[in-house]
């Protein structure tokens, strides 16, 4: 896996602030870095610290996106393997308030506002009240109700989101566009160990996969509504695409050599975003999309651009 950097804004990422306050997690962050990936007994053994106290340290990483788990076999039953994910962590004091008003646009999509589909069975859509249509069932996802949308997922396929180019409107260049929502696999009830390659493709060009490692079903997510059952999909990862002149990076760790040049957003009047999973994806694991309502982050998908 390629490691990369990680920027955090001041007064922003509270939950990374959180992990990287206590100087044990720090030092796991620092062995992983330097050692590879791990199980959790042998972080334990390295630093002469408690089991339980490592599984809940790393508990804490994983949650706050710096360190990633799978489970794999081990003489007696699973194992918890540890990868740190980023070899460098920079804080930022620029002022964002700022910058917003004068070179960022930010644009919110629900995620039900799809214009285009092509999904395949496990799939569904949820509102916050209910299940919207019938599940399993692809035509649903063509239904006007769609718009209520929290959740969605399916097994194969992508959907389609147009979001409006207002730097052509503006007359002005990009020099980086950023794509955030919260994702996961998706299997019939959860599975922690269910690999999937979720692809982005932006204005027809895919840019960028990011291998979601699970379906997470472990508690229930922040925003999850109390109806839906527990032994679904709770919460996924918060991750963000962005493409700048220097190529493609997933939440700062390099991802393609497709830049911003490569997109051509000079030319059309809309944004074209693409989410799913690619004909010849290795790990087909299918996707979930957390929306307003659901999910750790109860968010739309998020576009922002960066102005020249």
């Amino acid at each position: 896996m390629k490691r990369g950097f990680l920027t955090i804004y001041a007064g922003e990422n509270a939950a990374v602030f959180r992990a990287l306050s206590a100087p044990a997690r720090v030092d796991m962050l620092k062995l992983l870095c330097a050692k590879g990936s791990m199980n959790v007994n042998e972080i334990a053994r390295e630093l002469d610290l408690p089991q339980s106290t490592v599984a809940t340290a790393i508990m804490i990483l994983e949650e706050a996106g710096l360190v990633e788990t799978k489970a794999a076999k081990a003489r007696k039953g699973y194992q918890k393997i540890c990868t740190a994910l980023y070899d460098e962590i920079l804080l930022s004091f620029e002022d964002q308030a700022f910058k917003h008003d004068e070179d960022v646009i930010e644009v919110a999509m629900p995620i039900g506002l799809y214009t285009s589909c092509e999904t395949h069975a496990p799939c569904g859509l949820c509102s916050t009240d209910g299940v919207i249509g019938l599940l399993d069932v692809p035509d649903y996802f063509l239904d006007p109700q769609r718009m209520q949308a929290g959740l969605l997922w399916f097994g194969r396929g992508h959907v389609e989101y147009k979001f409006p180019n207002n730097a052509k409107i503006l007359n002005r260049n990009v020099n980086a566009i950023e794509f955030s929502m919260e994702l996961s696999s998706e299997v019939p009830g959860t599975n922690p160990d269910w690999p999937s390659d979720i692809t982005v493709w932006i204005n027809g060009v895919a840019v960028g996969t990011w291998t979601s490692p699970g379906d997470y079903g472990d508690k229930r997510g922040a925003f999850t509504p109390s109806w839906w059952k527990l032994e679904g999909s709770q919460y996924g990862k918060l991750k963000t695409w962005r493409i700048s002149k220097k190529g493609t990076f997933i939440d700062g760790v390099a991802a393609s050599d497709v830049t911003i040049d490569d997109l051509a957003i000079s030319q059309h009047s809309s944004i074209r975003l693409r989410v799913g999973i690619a004909d010849d994806a290795r790990n087909t694991g299918g996707i979930n999309i957390f929306g307003r309502g659901f999910g750790n982050y109860g968010r739309d998908i998020l576009m922002r651009i960066d102005l020249a």
